[in-house]
C-alpha cells in the first residue's frame, strides 16, 4: 500500500499532465504485477464492492478515536468525505505493514463472507497499521467510493510508455469485460486473447462542444451534419455468432436490451456499429423519459419491452468483415454503413440514423432550431474526411447543442459540498411559486464561480432558519436562473416534474423572489417540451 499511496500523492498533488504520466509510468514499470492490474482496474472504475456499511465505519472510528459519535458526525460534513474524516480522527498507527495493494483488495473481497465481529477486527487492525494516506485509500476501497484525478487518456499514455505499445492499442485493450482478479499482466497488456477480442469494444470517439459561429468551420461541403440524439451512446458488436452491447461508460449492457439479439439475423459477423440506443415508437425516436424506464434494469419484463422497445440508431461503422474500419474517412465508413442498413427490414432492431442535408451554414442553423421537435439535443458536425479516433479530440467532431431551457427559481435549502468544497455550501434546492407557496422542484450544485459559492456560503450561515442534519433551510431571498436540457413528468416529485441536467446558469441579483417563475410555467414547458 505504501507504493500505491506514493503514486496517489504524486497524482493528487500535481495538476501537470507530465508529472502524472511520469508517476504512473514509473509505477507500471516497478510495482508488483498484481498491484499494477488492480491499479488500472481502480482508476478505470472497476472498484471492489462495498464491504462495510458507512454507519458501522463511523461508529468504529469514533470508538477507536475515543470521541463521542455526535462529535464525529459534526466533523464529517466539515471535512466532506467519510474516508478522509476517519483517516484524520484516528490515532497514529502503532504497528507497520508492507502489504501491497492487491493484498488489501483480496482481503476486502473476502470480507463479505465473514461475521461482523471479524469484519470489525480486520478493519481496526488495518487502521492500526496504516498511516494517514494509506488509511484514506483503504477507507475508499472499503466503502467502494474510490475516485482519483486520472483520465483514461493519461493512464493509457503511461501504459504505452511502460510497455512499448501504441496508445490506441492500449486504450482498446483496457476496454471490455476483463476481471482484475483473473487476468494476468501479460494477458492485459501483451498477449492476444481471441475470446476477449470477440467481446471487446473500441474506445469511443468523443466530440467537443461547439460555441462559435458555424462559418468558422470553413466550407460546408467538407462537413456532415447529424442529429445529436438524446439517448445512450453504445456499440453493437457482432462477432463469433454472438452479440454484445457496450455503453460509452464501458458497461456491458447486452442483457438490458434483448431486442438487439435479432441483429444477428440481418447483419453479418465481424461488424461493429456505433450509435445511439433509443426508445422507438410510431416510426420515430421517443423521449429520453421513455428510455429511462429501461435504464438500470438487469432484466426487462415483457410489458416494458412492449411499451418501450429499444433500437440502435447507427451512425458509424467501426468494423466490417472483421476488419478495423476506424482509419477509413468518415465518408467511406458512412457509405458502407448505408449499404449495411439499406436492406434491413422495418422491424430490425438496428436503423440508420439519417444525416441532415444542408448547403449553407444559415440553412443548417435553421434546421438546428427544430431539434427538440425531432427528440434531439442539437446537431453533430463531423468532417467528412475524419478517421474514427480515440477519446476526445478537437477539430473534426463537434456537438452543436441547442441552448438550454431556463427558468428562474428561489433557493430554499442549502447543503455543504464535498472534497475541496466541503467548507462551502454548494448543493441547493430550488422552488417555484404555486399561488402563494414555494414548491421545491429541483436541486443543482454546479454553474457558479468559486467566488459566488463563497458569497452564498457566507449568506447561508447568517440566514439559516432550520437545520435538518446537513441540510439548512434558508430565508427565501435569492433567485437563480436554472438551465436544463429537458423536462418530464414525475410522480416522485412534489412539483410533478423532473429536470434533466439542471445547473445554475446565473445568480439573478436583479430579480426579487416575487418575479420567479411558477409551477404553471413549468407545466407549460412540460406540455411543450416534455
Amino acid at each position: 500500500m505504501k507504493r500505491f499511496a506514493a503514486l496517489f500523492n504524486a497524482i493528487d498533488q500535481s495538476t501537470k499532465t507530465t508529472v502524472k504520466v511520469a508517476a504512473l509510468t514509473d509505477y507500471f514499470l516497478t510495482a508488483p504485477e498484481e498491484d499494477r492490474i488492480w491499479t488500472i482496474a481502480i482508476f478505470s472504475g472497476r472498484r471492489p464492492k462495498r464491504a462495510v456499511n458507512s454507519t458501522r465505519l463511523r461508529e468504529w472510528a469514533a470508538e477507536v478515536a475515543g470521541i463521542p459519535l455526535w462529535l464525529f458526525e459534526e466533523a464529517y460534513p466539515i471535512v466532506g468525505d467519510l474516508a478522509e474524516t476517519i483517516a484524520l480522527v484516528l490515532p497514529l498507527p502503532d504497528t507497520d505493514t508492507d502489504h501491497g495493494l492487491s493484498h488489501w483488495i483480496n482481503a476486502l473481497r473476502n470480507l463479505a463472507n465473514v461475521e461482523e465481529p471479524a469484519r470489525k477486527d480486520f478493519v481496526l487492525e488495518a487502521w492500526r497499521s496504516l498511516d494517514t494516506t494509506q488509511r484514506f485509500l483503504f477507507n475508499k476501497l472499503l466503502t467502494g467510493g474510490f475516485r482519483v484525478g486520472v483520465s483514461q487518456k493519461l493512464m493509457t499514455r503511461a501504459l504505452a510508455r511502460a510497455t512499448g505499445k501504441n496508445e490506441a492499442e492500449m486504450a482498446h485493450r483496457l476496454m471490455g469485460d476483463w476481471d482484475p482478479a483473473r487476468i494476468t499482466w501479460a494477458q492485459l497488456t501483451v498477449d492476444d486473447d481471441p475470446a476477449a477480442n470477440a467481446s471487446r469494444p473500441y474506445p469511443f470517439y468523443l466530440a467537443y462542444a461547439f460555441d462559435d459561429a458555424p462559418e468558422s468551420l470553413g466550407n460546408p461541403e467538407d462537413w456532415q451534419a447529424e442529429w445529436k440524439w438524446d439517448g445512450i451512446r453504445g456499440q453493437l458488436i457482432l462477432r463469433d455468432g454472438a452479440h454484445y452491447v457496450w455503453s460509452r461508460g464501458e458497461e456491458l449492457m447486452t442483457d438490458r436490451f434483448p431486442e438487439l439479439a435479432r441483429a444477428l439475423d440481418f447483419i453479418p459477423n465481424g461488424t461493429v456499429l456505433d450509435g445511439e440506443l433509443l426508445a422507438w415508437g410510431d416510426g420515430a425516436p421517443q423521449s429520453f423519459n421513455a428510455l429511462q424506464k429501461r435504464i438500470g434494469r438487469k432484466t426487462v419484463p415483457k410489458k416494458l419491452l412492449s411499451e418501450a422497445p429499444v433500437i440502435l440508431y447507427a451512425y458509424d461503422l467501426l468494423e466490417w468483415g472483421g476488419v478495423d474500419y476506424r482509419q477509413e474517412p468518415l465518408e467511406v465508413r458512412r457509405a458502407t454503413l448505408e449499404e449495411v442498413c439499406g436492406n434491413l427490414p422495418t422491424d430490425a432492431p438496428v436503423k440508420l440514423s439519417p444525416t441532415v442535408p444542408f448547403d449553407a451554414w444559415e440553412h443548417l442553423a435553421d434546421q438546428r432550431a427544430t431539434a427538440r421537435a425531432a427528440q434531439a439535443e442539437g446537431l453533430m458536425l463531423k468532417r467528412r474526411d475524419s478517421p474514427y479516433l480515440t477519446g476526445r479530440k478537437k477539430g473534426d467532431w463537434w456537438k452543436w447543442k441547442l441552448d438550454p431551457l431556463t427558468i428562474d427559481a428561489v433557493m430554499i435549502y442549502a447543503q455543504s459540498g464535498h472534497g475541496r468544497r466541503a467548507n462551502l455550501f454548494t448543493d441547493f434546492t430550488f422552488a417555484v411559486w404555486n399561488g402563494n407557496d414555494l414548491v421545491p422542484f429541483t436541486k443543482a450544485y454546479s454553474g457558479l464561480t468559486d467566488e459566488e459559492f463563497r458569497k452564498i456560503t457566507a449568506w447561508v450561515k447568517k440566514n439559516t432558519q432550520q437545520r435538518f442534519g446537513p441540510v439548512r433551510q434558508v430565508t427565501p431571498e435569492h433567485v437563480f436562473e436554472i438551465a436544463f436540457e429537458g423536462i418530464q413528468a414525475s410522480s416522485r416529485h412534489k412539483s410533478g416534474v423532473a429536470l434533466r441536467f439542471p445547473r445554475m446558469s446565473r445568480w439573478r441579483h436583479d430579480k426579487p423572489i416575487q418575479e420567479a417563475n411558477s409551477l404553471d410555467d413549468l407545466n407549460e414547458m412540460l406540455n411543450t417540451y416534455g
